[in-house]
């Protein structure tokens, strides 16, 4: 039987770039985004408009999925995310909470929804986290901090749920062109600084991210889990040779 992948924020750079990959590849995709109107041009089976971050818009993505397409998805890919980019003493309350609820309770809601779906089945997940939850970068300690909770997740799900044959794995960007990034991206000299932050050079694309987490969700990957893959060039592990 043919696999069939959710796919939530999907009207996001990566989320999109990953859709457009599975789709490709013949797999029956569903996305999921809060605004049923920027999932409209996105290649997809099915759209479906909900907001991840509560337990109920999680339930609904699932379950709206599996009535459209007769059965669970085994795949699930969370693209849900947003950043913060201010130090702790300048962090408000309700933005540390917003960062929270956006990239670690919706992490959390939907992988409980899925796993309940699956009812004892296997799949596999991949969930997006970053690299500024695996080595320190200034001014990022609310959202390190949630992305952080996102890993945690991942490894202590994937070891739960490996005798049912559910894998649980994440992927860890460096900077990418997305929509979420554009801003930072817009003025050249900002560009350059940020490229030059990263071994290989460059700044990534979302089809680069969303490459390796199709291979996640892959036959590829069967004995991976519990993972968490910097797709980063080099930034949290390589000190390049100084010329």
């Amino acid at each position: 039987m043919t696999s069939i992948a959710l796919i939530t924020g999907a009207s996001g750079g990566i989320g999109r770039a990953l859709a457009r990959q599975l789709h490709a590849q013949g797999c029956p995709v569903a996305v999921v985004g809060r605004d049923a109107g920027r999932l409209a041009d996105i290649d997809a089976a099915v759209r479906i408009a909900a907001d991840t971050t509560t337990p109920e818009g999680a339930a609904l993505a699932v379950a709206a999925c599996q009535e459209a397409l007769g059965a669970p998805p085994t795949l699930l890919a969370h693209c849900v995310g947003s950043t913060l980019i201010a130090p702790l003493h300048r962090t408000r309350v309700d933005a540390y909470r917003e960062v929270m609820r956006v990239n670690l309770d919706s992490a959390v809601f939907m992988l409980q929804a899925w796993i309940a779906a699956l009812q004892g089945g296997p799949g596999a997940a991949v969930f997006a986290s970053s690299v500024v939850a695996r080595i320190g970068v200034a001014n990022h300690e609310a959202i390190a901090a949630a992305k952080g909770g996102v890993e945690a997740l991942v490894r202590s799900a994937a070891a739960t749920y490996a005798a049912q044959g559910l894998r649980v794995n994440a992927v860890a960007p460096g900077m990418t062109e997305t929509p979420m990034t554009a801003g930072l991206l817009k003025m050249p000299a900002m560009r350059d600084g940020a490229a030059r932050q990263y071994p290989l050079g460059g700044v990534q694309t979302a089809d680069q991210v969303a490459e390796v987490m199709a291979w996640l969700l892959g036959d590829g990957a069967a004995r991976l889990t519990g993972q968490v893959i910097a797709v980063d060039g080099g930034f949290t592990t390589v000190r390049p040779l100084v010329k």
